[in-house]
């Protein structure tokens, strides 16, 4: 047995830990008994863990099997990390069309939670490039599903939260680049009309889109807008390496993000780049990946964790929703160094259970402080709950099954596909067994 958590360092659990190295081997491990397929287990909460059952760990299934480099397609063992795609693509001419916003992500898991970026209104999630995939079911079957074939079974696999199958490869349609720079657009803006202006403004003309607002600031509400675009020209030199990385080395006895803390970094963060504001190129990594600079960044939370909470505002008219959600924070005298705010657009999900739909998608990291920080959650969910608003599965440890069940109505078409065989802290927490 070995302790596993998950990057919300919530308290670790014992699991029975099998290691796959060999996609040939996998019937036989998966078909030996119940488990859950495991990647890097960063999923802030519980869908990556199986409490004091098995886990299938994925990260010896790390084997590009082929790839194209006329037409971008690759195929890959579902436990290689989308650092590793990145890579290797993008000194070709290519990358991943999505990506979250960290790349120590395994194929598997960004497929199983259906993974989003800063670019939905150019091309949706990560499910919308997965061409194909092979998923192993606990009951020896091994099944492949395409556009073409099985191609509902994509779609249930699609954000599916690891509970149709484990994913043993996929195949990936890439898109083209001239190199890994970007042109930035840094600007500050000052309330959330000011935030809906530029995200319209920008789907026209500009790929990426995200902001970061100052949930701390007891006035206007504030912010960091930054877009950007792919650079039209290659660079003939740059560094396709590795970022160099600070780690936390250990875990302070008490979170660093505190109500000492909270409001003079956040006023730091919002004056520094007020200041760089304009135009910038930027290397892609720092852009896409601006937390994997710091290695066990989640430490800072101290030794109780923290939890994200992501949530999803449907519609076009979500200023108002918005601001409620951020009064609530305000006078729960709650906070977040890590606020993010972007917008989704309409466009068909990729998956049965995806999360991005039409509307505004707020996600805010807060510390572990027990009772009052369910308190708030409780009052959060309520204003999600009451707009038919969502959860994001992937960021989390606690939402009520009655919130889950409102906000996903497709959950009773995709429990068709479940495996019996697989199972979750999520799961049984949602969905039961």
């Amino acid at each position: 047995m070995v302790m596993l958590d998950s990057w919300g360092r919530l308290g670790a659990e014992q699991h029975q830990a099998h290691y796959l190295h060999d996609a040939n081997s996998v019937k036989d491990v998966v078909s030996a008994g119940p488990g859950l397929a495991r990647g890097m287990g960063r999923s802030y909460g519980d869908v990556c863990l199986n409490p004091g059952g098995a886990v299938w760990d994925c990260l010896g299934l790390d084997k590009f099997i082929d790839f194209d480099p006329e037409r971008g397609l690759l195929r890959c063992e579902a436990g290689v990390l989308l650092r590793d795609i990145q890579l290797l693509a993008v000194s070709r001419g290519w990358m991943l069309p999505v990506t979250p916003g960290s790349w120590f992500v395994t194929v598997g898991g960004a497929i199983a939670n259906d993974v989003h970026g800063k670019n939905h209104h150019s091309f949706g999630t990560f499910g919308d490039h997965v061409r194909s995939l092979v998923i192993q079911r606990t009951d020896g079957q091994r099944m492949t599903c395409s556009r073409d074939t099985n191609q509902d079974w994509l779609s249930a696999t699609a954000g599916g939260l690891g509970l149709t199958g484990l994913i043993v490869e996929a195949e990936l349609q890439l898109r083209p680049v001239t190199g890994p720079l970007l042109d930035v657009d840094t600007q500050a803006f000052s309330g959330l009309g000011q935030f809906y202006q530029m995200s319209e403004d920008a789907k026209a003309s500009w790929e990426y889109a995200v902001a970061w607002i100052d949930c701390a600031h007891p006035g206007s509400r504030r912010g960091i807008f930054m877009r950007a675009n792919h650079r039209d020209v290659s660079a003939d030199n740059f560094d396709s390496g590795i970022p160099r990385q600070f780690s936390l080395p250990v875990t302070p006895p008490v979170s660093l993000v505190n109500a000492l803390t909270l409001k003079p970094f956040n006023a730091a963060y919002y004056r520094l780049h007020k200041w760089r504001a304009g135009k910038s190129v930027s290397h892609y990594q720092p852009y896409f990946y601006p937390l994997d600079k710091v290695g066990e960044w989640n430490r800072m939370y101290g030794p109780k964790g923290f939890y994200q909470y992501q949530c999803l505002i449907p519609g076009t008219n979500t200023e108002v929703v918005v601001e409620e959600l951020l009064a609530a924070i305000s006078a729960a005298n709650c906070g977040s160094f890590l606020a993010v705010l972007k917008t989704f657009s309409k466009r068909p999900a990729a998956g049965l259970l995806s999360f991005p739909s039409e509307g505004t998608t707020l996600a805010l990291d807060f510390p572990n402080r027990g009772l009052k920080t369910h308190d708030l959650f409780a009052r959060l969910d309520s204003i999600v709950g009451s707009v038919g608003g969502r959860l994001y599965a992937a960021k989390d440890a606690r939402m009520p099954k009655s919130l889950f069940e409102s906000g996903y109505p497709r959950l009773e078409e995709f429990l068709a596909y479940r495996d019996p065989g697989i199972s979750s802290g999520l799961s049984r927490r949602l969905l039961g067994d």
